[in-house]
């Protein structure tokens, strides 16, 4: 009998670690999983020493064919100064198609199959020229994903600015979405970003499936209602794969000497890891406050420290990595806060491993962005958190941690629209970490760690549901070549 032949994935990611780690994650199941050779194309950013070092661990396996495409030629897209990290993204990966075209016709075979990340929907248009399957990779949750496929009848039925309404957005079978809530683009209908939004939502559903990076069990709701015929018939025509929790692997080495000896000095789930992701910043204001806050929980804490930013909450996206706090760190500190917490807190300038701080047995706790990478890593670790959204579509995810999944506490007011004040930190601190509602809270993340490990193993959801696309795939690969 005929040995069946390997299919060959092409994975393309957008710029930043949100998009990179669930890709090459993604990547790396399809070949030890599933039988796939992939190769992932990698659009760099500036944040160079975190990419480069996801970039070379995913290589050291051997796994993974890695191409970094050439930086695009931004200066003839007409970018304004004040262009969003959304616009810059949609922008160069639109750039950059002449360059993934070449890449891909300079590949010794022809892939079997495109996948690109959300940041990528018009790249599957390459998927026709070569007479491929195309499937998109949404990196995100289920409600974040409803919300999108339902933008382009929202942005028909709303008049007026989605903020300024007072009645909750409604998605058929979904929970409703808070005006407050939803995701940067939506909050001026104005800008670009909005209008390069809603065009990714119609192309979204120009795929053969869609990928997500969560598990049945997480938002079975949800995903009902996204597959529902009703909402299919309407709305969703294309399969929803769930694929995940794709994050990245702990890596022993990764912790620093220092700071695994610090750790390893702590009581069980003791610590509270405090960090923003690759891109996240916050005002030099809130930066003193949520100082106090830490100070004045008594709690140890590891603080992954920032210099504050005056622009905008993202305001490191495309810098993360670069230069530390160093000296400076005092600066921008209440006076003598670091002699004072010097035995119960450990600062880390600018970046950090988290992965591998998450997964030391003496951290307890995670005051948290809510970017969907971290929300995962934070679960599968057992960590409850404390959310602190600040851009992109962690406001949505701040909500559904705590109104729906049960894993967080967050702030009374948005961190975005409103100086959090130290008092309030030092309760939402104590709650996670010592209080009644902590342990509550505590127990149904590890309860959710157990069901994500179970999904991914062999007879799992996500393995599953992996294995489905790949039948699906070589069904749609055999009509494609009957119908030539």
């Amino acid at each position: 009998m005929e040995k069946t032949k390997r299919l060959r994935a092409a994975l393309l990611s957008s710029p930043g670690m949100g998009h990179l780690v669930p890709v090459i994650e993604l990547g790396k199941r399809l070949v030890a999983d599933h039988g796939f050779e992939a190769t992932v194309f990698v659009l760099p950013s500036r944040a160079a020493h975190a990419e480069a070092e996801i970039i070379e661990s995913a290589m050291i396996p051997k796994l993974l064919n890695i191409v970094d495409l050439p930086p695009p030629d931004l200066s003839a897209a007409g970018l304004g100064p004040d262009a969003t990290v959304g616009t810059r993204l949609v922008v160069m990966m639109r750039e950059a198609r002449p360059a993934f075209r070449s890449a891909l016709a300079a590949m010794e075979a022809q892939p079997d199959v495109l996948i690109v990340d959300l940041f990528g929907t018009e790249h599957l248009c390459i998927g026709d020229e070569l007479g491929i399957p195309k499937y998109v990779y949404v990196t995100s949750n289920a409600w974040y994903l409803a919300l999108l496929i339902y933008s382009p009848t929202l942005d028909k039925e709303v008049k007026g600015e989605y903020v300024d309404r007072t009645e909750l957005l409604e998605i058929p079978g979904c929970k409703p979405v808070r005006p407050e809530d939803v995701v940067d683009p939506m909050l001026d209908r104005s800008n670009q970003q909005y209008r390069e939004y809603v065009r990714r939502a119609g192309e979204l559903l120009m795929g053969d499936g869609i990928l997500m990076n969560v598990w049945e069990d997480l938002q079975a709701e949800t995903l009902a209602a996204l597959r529902n015929e009703e909402f299919l018939g309407r709305v969703v025509s294309v399969p929803v794969y769930t694929v995940g929790p794709l994050i990245r692997p702990v890596r022993p080495s990764g912790l620093g000497t220092e700071l695994l000896e610090w750790l390893d000095k702590q009581p069980s789930e003791s610590v509270l890891f405090v960090s923003f992701g690759s891109g996240g910043t916050m005002s030099g204001e809130q930066l003193v406050e949520l100082a106090w806050g830490l100070e004045l929980s008594q709690q140890r804490f590891v603080w992954v420290l920032r210099k504050p930013t005056v622009k905008s909450l993202d305001g490191s996206f495309f810098d993360v990595g670069k230069g530390g706090v160093g000296d400076e760190v005092s600066s921008f500190l209440p006076s003598g806060f670091m002699e004072r917490t010097h035995n119960i807190g450990f600062i880390i300038p600018s970046w950090a491993p988290q992965m591998d701080i998450l997964n030391h047995p003496s951290v307890g706790g995670f005051l948290s962005h809510c970017g969907w990478n971290s929300t995962l890593e934070s679960i599968v670790n057992g960590v409850p958190m404390v959310a602190w959204p600040l851009y992109a579509e962690q406001r949505l995810n701040a909500t559904l941690l705590t109104e729906e999944i049960g894993v967080a506490v967050r702030p009374k007011e948005l961190p975005s629209k409103k100086i959090v004040g130290r008092e309030e930190i030092e309760k939402l601190v104590r709650t996670i970490m010592v209080e009644k509602e902590g342990h509550m809270i505590r127990a149904r993340v590890k309860e959710l760690k157990s069901k994500a490990e179970k999904a991914l193993t062999k007879g799992g959801t996500s393995y599953e549901s992996l294995s489905k696309m790949k039948e699906d795939c070589r069904m749609k690969i055999h009509h494609i070549k009957k119908a030539h």
